[in-house]
């Protein structure tokens, strides 16, 4: 009798108390931005509010695993490291930089990339349709973003013929640069490249657009950091020139205009990517998808400063910053 009234004891107890079971695993995500936290917390909270409204809440049944470079690119190989050892299921990834980090760090842990502008050059992916092996998710730039640039600067400088283009030594440039020439040909414009890659090679770039009597600038970098953003736009302010920006962040800041694929919206559907895959989706299997919203968006105390007067029709489709 004591025997089976001790057994049922101690099976109660383990009921209560098991060590095994205590500990509920759910699966992590490792999201890793380039940027601040500051910058970019907007883009967290779109990719968790949606993997929410998918049915996964943060805490309960998936955690989110944030990780910020703040601007220190060379951090991104130890953040990869450290979320993998971590045991994620999935990896988020911000732009070029990150993914290629992330996919040297591993090739069987999913990967969903976010604002890569040329993922098939790089090699993270065989094709856009079927990318063949652990990365998937949002591409940013296409030929028809960067027309829509060339014909926002031919509305703003009536008989545009020459552009300077501001670049960096990014990974992956070389494609759209060729987009870039190829389009700006075809509108009969002249693009002039001119690599931006030290604050002392800026400057110079900015010394020859106006030897050369270039009429507009079309400013082919990332986000950057706030620095070399803001020397950006001030070299571009200093220049009296009107400059075309492919982040939104540009024209918040001082920039004259930008047209930027809605990076809350690419993280709302990194969060369905996520969702398909810890359903048992193949990333291999799941095509590359382009941007589906954009904002344009205008500063108009730049346009003042430039003694420009933006176009209605420019104006009407535009966030207006006052």
């Amino acid at each position: 009798m004591r025997r089976r009234r001790f057994l049922l004891l101690a099976g109660t107890a383990a009921l209560i108390w098991n060590p095994a079971a205590a500990e509920i695993k759910i699966p992590r995500i490792g999201f890793v931005q380039t940027g601040s936290r500051q910058e970019g917390q907007s883009l967290l909270n779109a990719f968790v509010d949606n993997l929410s409204a998918l049915g996964w809440t943060e805490g309960k049944n998936i955690a989110v695993l944030d990780r910020w470079a703040d601007d220190r690119t060379e951090a991104l190989p130890a953040i990869v490291k450290e979320l993998i050892g971590s045991g994620v299921a999935v990896l988020v990834t911000a732009g070029t930089l990150a993914t290629l980090a992330a996919k040297r760090a591993s090739t069987t842990i999913p990967i969903i990339l976010v604002g890569v502008d040329d993922p098939v050059s790089l090699g993270m992916v065989e094709t856009l349709g079927q990318p063949g092996g652990n990365v998937t998710g949002l591409s940013l730039t296409s030929s028809e973003v960067i027309a829509k640039r060339l014909e926002l600067l031919q509305q703003l400088v009536p008989g545009l013929r020459r552009l300077a283009v501001i670049v960096r030594d990014d990974p992956g440039l070389d494609q759209k640069l060729q987009d870039i020439r190829s389009n700006a040909r075809s509108k009969e414009i002249e693009a002039l490249m001119l690599e931006a890659t030290t604050a002392k090679a800026l400057e110079l770039a900015f010394t020859r657009l106006r030897a050369d009597r270039c009429q507009a600038i079309y400013v082919a970098s990332g986000p950057l950091g706030p620095v070399k953003r803001a020397r950006i736009i001030a070299l571009a302010v200093d220049a009296q020139l009107p400059a075309i920006y492919s982040f939104r962040i540009f024209a918040i800041e001082g920039g004259l205009i930008s047209f930027a694929a809605d990076h809350d919206d690419l993280y709302r559907r990194a969060a369905v990517f996520v969702d398909r895959i810890l359903k048992g989706a193949d990333p291999a299997t799941l095509p590359v998808e382009a941007p589906r919203k954009f904002n344009l968006t205008v500063n108009l105390k730049t346009a003042k400063a430039l003694g420009l007067t933006i176009p209605t029709t420019i104006l009407a489709a535009a966030e207006v910053l006052e």
